[in-house]
């Protein structure tokens, strides 16, 4: 078993009220084992000021979907690093897959993002994946060094030190199918694997997590995959009864 400590995230997407993220954080911040898992939730940026005040003193940490890659200046409409920070975001997502396809981010801002956000003080989760058509290409290890390759050209495997690695197969977020534990599993082990090539002891410590349709159903086989260490929860995150669930089916791997 592995003695990489479970990490489990609730990406809450553009949804919620004011007033239902901060009933939704309340519901997750009871309901959840602490000693299950490292456990995290993202709301959208102008509920984290009220969704902070419900974690105070409670074992569920605050983190950002997104950010700039610049700390201060004339980008209007931007959120830096450090602003979320003073928040109390421990986490930022950064690459997405939403934000890849629909706002055309590049691996190379990508991994500015993540540096950008280590430099902040906190801890990113770094999102990579691949297509259906990549899939089915047989591309997936192409895609998965294009994306990977980019953050160590710019930091280099040192900075993995100090992030999480989310796999989320575009194909299996918000449709319902879930890549199997063998298939996850499959390319967990090959992002691990690159970076052992680089340095053994960074990959034995990286925590990869899966995010794609996970579910109460099926989140234990998922993290009882060897190198499966939690996941980033889309849709079943908005539940607090399925979150939580989710977090606990962690606690094996704990």
């Amino acid at each position: 078993m592995s003695n990489r400590r479970p990490f489990i995230a609730g990406n809450w997407k553009l949804n919620c009220t004011r007033e239902s993220a901060v009933e939704l954080a309340l519901a997750v911040s009871s309901g959840v084992n602490a000693d299950a898992a490292d456990i995290a939730i993202c709301p959208v940026s102008v509920h984290l000021s009220e969704v902070s005040s419900v974690l105070q003193g409670v074992p569920v940490a605050l983190g950002a979907q997104n950010c700039s890659v610049q700390e201060t200046g004339a980008y209007t409409g931007e959120v830096s690093a450090p602003m979320l920070a003073q928040f109390g975001c421990e986490y930022i997502i950064v690459g997405h897959s939403e934000r890849r396809a629909l706002f055309h981010e590049s691996s190379e801002l990508v991994a500015s993002k993540c540096v950008a956000v280590q430099q902040a003080g906190l801890t990113p989760i770094f999102c990579v994946g691949e297509t259906l058509e990549q899939r089915e290409a047989g591309a997936v290890a192409s895609i998965m060094a294009e994306q990977l390759d980019a953050l160590i050209a710019l930091a280099g495997v040192a900075a993995f030190e100090n992030l999480i690695v989310a796999y989320e197969p575009v194909w299996a977020i918000g449709t319902g199918v879930t890549a199997s534990p063998e298939q996850a599993q499959e390319v967990h082990h090959m992002i691990r694997d690159k970076i052992a090539g680089l340095d053994k002891a960074v990959s034995e410590s990286l925590r990869i997590v899966y995010g794609g349709s996970v579910k109460p159903d099926n989140a234990a086989t998922l993290f009882s995959q060897k190198d499966i260490d939690g996941g980033l929860i889309g849709g079943a995150a908005l539940n607090a009864d399925s979150f939580v669930a989710i977090c606990n089916a962690a606690s094996a791997r704990a």
